[in-house]
């Protein structure tokens, strides 16, 4: 199967610091693959390249063996990437059906209003179809648990990025039984072909859900290590350079 992304040596630097030097990674539908690295070695700055908020200064990305400029997050969304944040971007105080389309509302033509009874339903068609269980699509989002949220973002994610979904420490805030629910979540969308790319400090989550890890320390590609080849204390080593 060939490789939805493949990222070429990209760096990114802010004044004389380097971020980033020389990370490579490849991504084919379907797989998850984790990025470590100990606060500082650059994957904040890697998410936002690969998800259009940062124009790297050097390397290459390609998508499905073309070429692409990922100049803003529109783009990147357009090409099938979307990515779930910490912060999850979400509008605490707007139903939550409308999160789902969040900067995306559907219209109704010609008066140009929302058309609130078509996106209630497709939010609800989603959340069936990806085994969510939301008590009332009405209720503002900020009313939901924090695991619920992040299923929400999620969700989202998933009906919009077709092919890849970015996961920015995705159960960073969560609770045993809601990391539980979100790791069910991210394996089905992986079954359903969708290629994940999960950031996360949560080395166990990492063994459990991805079958490659990609590790950086102080901005520099150290390399990536198969899950079921490796150990974690082989991935501590990696990230901290010391035994």
């Amino acid at each position: 199967m060939s490789n939805f992304l493949e990222v070429e040596n990209l760096s990114k630097s802010f004044g004389a610091v380097s971020a980033v030097r020389n990370f490579s990674i490849s991504l084919r539908s379907g797989e998850i693959k984790a990025l470590v690295g100990d606060n500082g070695a650059g994957k904040s700055t890697i998410v936002k390249m690969l998800s259009g908020a940062l124009k790297p200064d050097g390397g290459k990305i390609s998508i499905q063996g073309s070429e692409v400029v990922l100049s803003n997050p529109a783009q990147a969304r357009s090409l099938g990437i979307e990515t779930v944040r910490q912060d999850l971007a979400i509008a605490t105080q707007q139903p939550i059906f409308l999160n789902v389309f969040l900067g995306r509302e559907l219209i109704k033509q010609p008066f140009r209003l929302l058309d609130k009874k078509l996106m209630r339903k497709q939010a609800n068609d989603l959340f069936k179809t990806l085994g969510i269980s939301i008590p009332d699509l009405d209720l503002p989002i900020g009313n939901l648990s924090g695991g619920q949220r992040q299923a929400v973002a999620i969700a989202r994610a998933a009906n919009w990025g077709r092919s890849l979904v970015i996961m920015d420490e995705p159960t960073a805030a969560l609770g045993v039984a809601e990391t539980k629910k979100v790791e069910k979540l991210v394996k089905d969308l992986s079954r359903e072909g969708v290629a994940i790319l999960m950031v996360s400090h949560n080395l166990d989550q990492v063994f459990r859900l991805s079958k490659n890890i990609s590790v950086m320390r102080r901005g520099e590609y150290v390399g990536e290590f198969q899950t079921n080849r490796t150990s974690v204390n082989k991935i501590v080593f990696c990230i901290t350079g010391q035994k």
